[in-house]
């Protein structure tokens, strides 16, 4: 599956189940862990776990593999690997917090969904 196939599927399973400010930053040639990162805001710890848990539904229905999941239901941060995507399901103040946008860069922006 390529990365743009994946990338979509991640998007669309992010959509569906009500995340919020879907970002998908291009790292490739920058970072050697991963060709995209997606940050996704979830409403509560509650929604960040369920989030990841159709994320990884969706990846596994699309015959691809999901490298590990990463993150305490309870920190507001979760993780999915999958391995040229990588997933970061954050509660708002958390993402904040530590601010993935800002330190990857504009440059780097492939798309937002601001729902």
């Amino acid at each position: 599956m390529s990365e743009k196939k994946l990338q979509n599927i991640c998007q669309k399973s992010l959509e569906d189940n009500k995340a919020e400010n879907i970002l998908s930053l291009d790292i490739e040639g920058i970072s050697s862990f991963a060709d995209v990162i997606m940050i996704a805001t979830a409403n509560s710890n509650r929604h960040a776990k369920s989030l990841a848990d159709k994320l990884v539904e969706s990846i596994k229905a699309g015959n691809k593999n999901v490298l590990n999941v990463e993150g305490k239901v309870e920190s507001g941060w979760i993780l999915v690997d999958c391995g040229g995507v990588v997933v970061n399901i954050m509660k708002e103040d958390i993402r904040e917090f530590y601010d993935l946008e800002g330190l990857w860069g504009e440059n780097t922006l492939l798309n937002s969904s601001n729902q």
